[in-house]
């Protein structure tokens, strides 16, 4: 085996051994001896290639989004009624952890409570995922009538503060299945309501 390989493939076993750790018991509970599986990772070779225990936890951060916006991308065809967009945005997210479940604690601590001095680092490692949101967002905004005095950025701002209100609200065990559901469904209705309002008109009434 050529030694690039060689590296990858030991880069790759510890990267599986931290997600599993840091899934289990976030970063706080985590621990570098736990993570030292086996004859083949030990400390050392750990620090050969990650300096610190925070080095190794961004690196476990960022393949969460870089994979979570890939399978995104690759499912949301932006097509249909603003509703149907959105069933699919959610269920695309959800499909995604289904199928990886241990990325969903490490995506529910980086957006529900990362570590604090962590949290600067963590927002670089997730603004592909956050620029894609925005984009899909857009996306759907051009296909409806905007309020007079109501812009697009406006709009885009107002969900992040529901986002931000939503994740605050619903703080989760990590591995949670079921209130990680609630939490989208919860990111879903807030969308729907942001854009239709609360207010159910006549027909003769809307514009």
């Amino acid at each position: 085996m050529k030694r690039e390989d060689k590296n990858q493939l030991t880069r790759r076993r510890i990267m599986d051994s931290a997600l599993a750790e840091f899934a289990r018991h976030g970063y706080g509970g985590s621990s570098v001896n736990n993570i030292c599986v086996g004859p083949e990772i030990s400390k050392g070779i750990i620090y050969h290639y990650f300096r610190t225990k925070d080095e190794l936890y961004l690196a476990c951060i960022e393949e969460c989004f870089q994979l979570l916006t890939q399978h995104m991308k690759a499912g949301f065809q932006g097509q249909g009624s603003v509703e149907k967009q959105l069933e699919v945005y959610f269920t695309l997210r959800m499909e995604f952890f289904h199928q990886h479940p241990v990325y969903q604690p490490i995506f529910c601590e980086a957006v529900i409570s990362p570590p604090a001095r962590l949290t600067g680092e963590i927002q670089k490692r997730r603004q592909v995922f956050d620029a894609l949101n925005v984009e899909l967002l857009q996306g759907m905004l051009r296909n409806l009538p905007l309020r007079a005095g109501i812009t697009e950025a406006e709009v885009v701002e107002l969900f992040r503060m529901f986002q931000d209100f939503i994740n605050a609200r619903c703080q989760m065990p990590l591995g949670d299945e079921s209130a990680f559901a609630s939490r989208d469904e919860s990111c879903r209705r807030a969308l729907n309501v942001l854009l239709y309002g609360v207010i159910e008109r006549k027909v003769d009434e809307r514009v």
